[in-house]
């Protein structure tokens, strides 16, 4: 049996500043952005580069829905964004304005940092520690 998560629904206000957002502030890419006349939305599905799970974009259609926007998990990390590189992403988030709301921190598991998404939904980026087992491989 094989299975895994291929989408995590991310409740957004606008589809195209979230776009912005995951695509020009994250280096996201966008995979798909295509309207759907019969219930009058977009499906727009974003992933960080390398591919694994990804985020569709869903406008809040309703004032429970739009409530929920930047506060998805309560106020907890929301996401775990994994990288091969922390100090390069790191950078790059700090110089297109990515508010951290956790400096960068080395664990026993790797090295990490929190920061807020454009609605404020809290990340984790992540490089974990060789060794570990979610650790991506190492280059040759």
């Amino acid at each position: 049996m094989m299975q895994r998560i291929a989408h995590v629904m991310v409740v957004v206000r606008d589809y195209d500043e979230a776009i912005a957002f995951y695509c020009g502030k994250l280096g996201f890419e966008l995979l798909e952005d295509s309207y759907q006349p019969e219930q009058d939305k977009r499906w727009v599905v974003v992933a960080p580069p390398g591919g694994g799970t990804s985020l569709v974009l869903g406008r809040a259609s309703d004032d429970g829905q739009a409530a929920a926007v930047g506060n998805q998990t309560g106020g907890r990390v929301f996401l775990f964004l994994q990288t091969d590189d922390f100090e390069r992403d790191h950078k790059r988030y700090l110089g297109e304005g990515v508010e951290f709301v956790r400096d960068p921190k080395v664990m026993d598991y790797g090295t990490v940092a929190v920061f807020r998404d454009l609605y404020g939904n809290q990340w984790d980026l992540i490089e974990f520690a060789a060794g570990h087992p979610l650790a991506f491989a190492a280059k040759p």
